[in-house]
């Protein structure tokens, strides 16, 4: 058997520090989610006894859950939050895709043109002012589509797509035109299937901008049915307004109303509205980690 090498006693000291920082890192983060979700499952009895630091709920009680199933409201809104994710992130990543695509061809008529226009937008975004006058020109007010393509293209992401797709070797489209393969099928057969890394990442940006949607919303929209999630945990949350949850109809038990707590209720509403992200992440992540050019041509 050989020797085994130990560190110096240096890398092992940064080592332990640096696991140090990052299980305090990890617990700042974990610890206040965690007490949101025992605070929503807690008894409505106690949840008076459950401080700042508890992770653990105090008894459990469905109650909070109940209520927010129970809203026709809640759930119209998580209904049009899901829509309006779906939607937006494909649109986003359809037309971000091509734009990108079409902007990184040498050939491009104008490109230089095109790209001086990217910059400007990017560097001069619009404010909500001419915003708000396109979308009530073109007869989007009241619309879920409002939200959907106020920002089809986000300036940001298509440079990163388009520094991506500049990364993927010329000789496999050159091999694709030569086997006589259009601007689409190159598009759609190449360039594509080597960018699933990138495209996941930006859907994830794109998804999570629009499922945290809720100030274009409260512009755009007025009719309660039509409200996003973000915007009905607004009302409730940040504004205390609970009207938008609390109503005839929605309590199950008029004794359970009375002792229920109206923190627990808006840790359960924060639960509903950041549970599909964090679900979402790990699904993501494991394209972070993949080669670029996994199954690619070597250069």
């Amino acid at each position: 058997m050989g020797t085994r090498i130990r560190s110096p006693l240096g890398d092992r000291l940064l080592r332990f520090a640096i696991v140090l920082v990052l299980l305090g890192i990890s617990a700042a983060v974990l610890v206040p989610l965690l007490n949101i979700v025992a605070l929503s499952l807690s008894d409505t009895k106690r949840v008076s006894e459950l401080r700042g630091l508890d992770v653990l709920p105090k008894g459990f009680s469905l109650i909070v859950y109940k209520i927010l199933a129970a809203n026709p409201y809640f759930i119209r809104s998580i209904l049009n939050s899901v829509f309006i994710t779906l939607t937006g992130t494909t649109i986003n990543l359809i037309v971000t895709a091509m734009a990108a695509y079409a902007l990184t061809r040498p050939s491009l008529p104008g490109r230089r043109f095109f790209m001086l226009l990217v910059i400007v937008v990017m560097v001069f975004e619009p404010g909500i002012v001419p915003e708000y006058l396109v979308v009530k020109k073109i007869g989007l007010m009241g619309s879920l589509w409002s939200v959907i393509f106020y920002k089809a293209v986000n300036v940001y992401y298509l440079i990163i797509l388009m520094r991506f797709f500049e990364e993927v070797p010329p000789s496999l489209v050159e091999a694709a035109r030569v086997d006589g393969a259009g601007h689409w099928i190159v598009f759609r057969r190449v360039m594509l299937p080597l960018s699933k890394s990138a495209m996941a990442t930006l859907g994830l940006f794109y998804g999570v901008m629009h499922w945290n949607e809720y100030f274009r919303a409260s512009v755009y929209i007025t009719d309660p049915l039509k409200y996003p999630l973000q915007l009905i945990l607004r009302q409730f949350v940040v504004l205390d307004d609970t009207s938008a949850l609390i109503g005839a109809g929605t309590i199950y038990s008029y004794d359970e109303a009375a002792r229920l707590s109206y923190a627990a209720l808006k840790a359960g509403t924060i639960v509903v509205a950041i549970l599909p992200v964090l679900m979402l992440y790990p699904l993501i992540l494991r394209y972070y980690t993949r080669g670029v050019m996994e199954g690619g041509v070597k250069e």
